[in-house]
């Protein structure tokens, strides 16, 4: 027989079963390089939270020059969540334009793939870069990516369902089926429980603004990690709040890192490294690339 709480409602007792608390195994705020924290690495906590192997916090003024210039990856998919401001995209599977605040950019490198992102403007910029390590199928496959515009991001009440399935709304990035990437948005004392998939025992949260109360407070700038299980998370809102929280089925694969690269092993590591290279080559020679 289950555990029971009891809850005063007026003149009424009502009884029902407690939900168990799912405890925060590691916090951080990351480290600080100007303008960007880096919360997760695939040297360190991305480890304990793969397929979430990288978490970049950015939040600058634009110069007027790139910031990040042209650069490659193979065996991931880079995700980029845009809270304000706008960036200029470029990639060499042949797309480019500009991505506004609240949009998303999904960038399936596979194989292989080189990308520019700079500002489109000199508004702030302020944002969320995740990348996520691929399954053996995909993680040499042909680079895929995708641009969604604000209005085309779905919602599920406080939820912007960035990647996968919140209730019955879904994300319109082709990523794996296994993950959940939501972005939640609170005001002052508002609750959310979040009930995960089948098998999502991976779950952490950031709080990019605002404090969050949940099985342990979670405040401004701060990433937790939650204790491998498949039971529900509830969160309180103290003052207005903004946070993402992602949820997976464990990556079961060893991390085999490069530079710019995550795979599953040394071979496929060598072949994504060698197509990166054979694209840079390319670049070099159209001028594109010093």
């Amino acid at each position: 027989m289950s555990a029971l709480t009891l809850t005063e409602r007026g003149t009424t007792t009502e009884r029902r079963p407690s939900v168990a608390v799912r405890r925060v195994v590691h916090r951080t705020r990351g480290s600080r390089h100007g303008p960007i924290t880096r919360l997760v690495s695939p040297s360190d906590l991305g480890e304990l939270i793969k397929p979430f192997v990288f978490l970049d916090h950015f939040d600058m003024q634009p110069t007027g020059s790139s910031q990040f210039g042209i650069h490659p990856h193979s065996g991931i998919a880079t995700f980029t969540l845009l809270l304000s401001g706008s960036v200029a995209y470029e990639d060499t599977t042949g797309k480019s334009g500009v991505l506004p605040a609240g949009g998303l950019e999904w960038m399936r490198a596979g194989g292989g793939v080189w990308h520019d992102g700079r500002p489109a403007d000199l508004s702030r910029m302020h944002g969320l870069q995740l990348w996520v390590a691929l399954p053996p199928d995909l993680e040499n496959a042909s680079p895929e990516s995708q641009y969604v515009a604000p209005e085309d991001v779905p919602q599920d009440g406080p939820v912007s369902v960035a990647l996968g399935r919140h209730g019955g709304t879904c994300s319109p990035v082709r990523a794996p089926a296994s993950i959940n990437y939501l972005h939640v948005k609170l005001q002052d004392g508002e609750q959310w429980r979040y009930e995960p998939p089948p098998g999502h025992t991976v779950a952490w949260v950031f709080a990019y603004a605002g404090h969050i109360d949940g099985p342990e407070p979670v405040a401004t700038g701060e990433l937790a990690v939650f204790e491998e299980s498949n039971g529900p998370l509830e969160f309180v809102s103290r003052g207005d709040s903004g946070f993402v929280l992602g949820s997976a089925i464990k990556h079961p694969h060893d991390l085999a890192l490069g530079y710019y690269s995550v795979h599953t092993s040394a071979k496929a590591l060598e072949r994504g490294e060698a197509e990166i290279q054979r694209i840079g080559m390319r670049l070099r020679a159209e001028g594109r690339l010093k």
